[in-house]
């Protein structure tokens, strides 16, 4: 099969005799490759009878794609967020909505094998938002508070 395959802007055609060989063999403007692909679920299955066809067929290729944003896993997260840096028990809650929050300020408590641990807000800005409530257990990267308003990035 030969594909047309554009890498860094430069177009090459390769062909490839058989897809489900290992290593596989493809000539690169005449130039011969061993080409061991990453996983086996990429290979192409094709019967011998529409060779022919896929001679004169093209494709083209681009080896850097642009990536998808990865949802989140949390709804809650993005960049005016605070989220838990370990899973615990909330002990206090020291902010409520509407409040002005300092970067660096101690904004909830989280308790996590028997230690106390004073979660500090990377913001400062106005709090749109409180997820948690004493008592409730949260994981790791569980958001605790969104911002209505940002100040400063950070303050670390």
């Amino acid at each position: 099969m030969i594909y047309k395959i554009i890498v860094n802007d430069k177009t090459y055609e390769v062909e490839i005799e058989n897809i489900n060989v290992r290593p596989i063999i493809a000539f690169v403007d005449g130039d011969q490759f061993e080409v061991m692909p990453e996983h086996a679920d990429q290979a192409e299955t094709k019967n011998e009878s529409s060779r022919t066809k896929d001679i004169a067929e093209k494709k083209i290729f681009n080896p850097n794609p642009t990536p998808a944003a990865a949802p989140s896993p949390n709804p809650a997260l993005n960049g005016n967020t605070l989220t838990a840096p370990l899973p615990g028990t909330v002990i206090d809650v020291f902010v409520k909505v509407g409040e002005k929050v300092e970067a660096g300020q101690v904004v909830v408590i989280i308790e996590a094998m028997k230690m106390k641990n004073s979660i500090r807000s990377v913001f400062s800005g106005i709090v749109g938002e409180v997820l948690v409530s004493t008592g409730q257990s949260v994981t790791h990267k569980q958001a605790l508070m969104k911002f209505a308003e940002l100040g400063e990035a950070s303050w670390m």
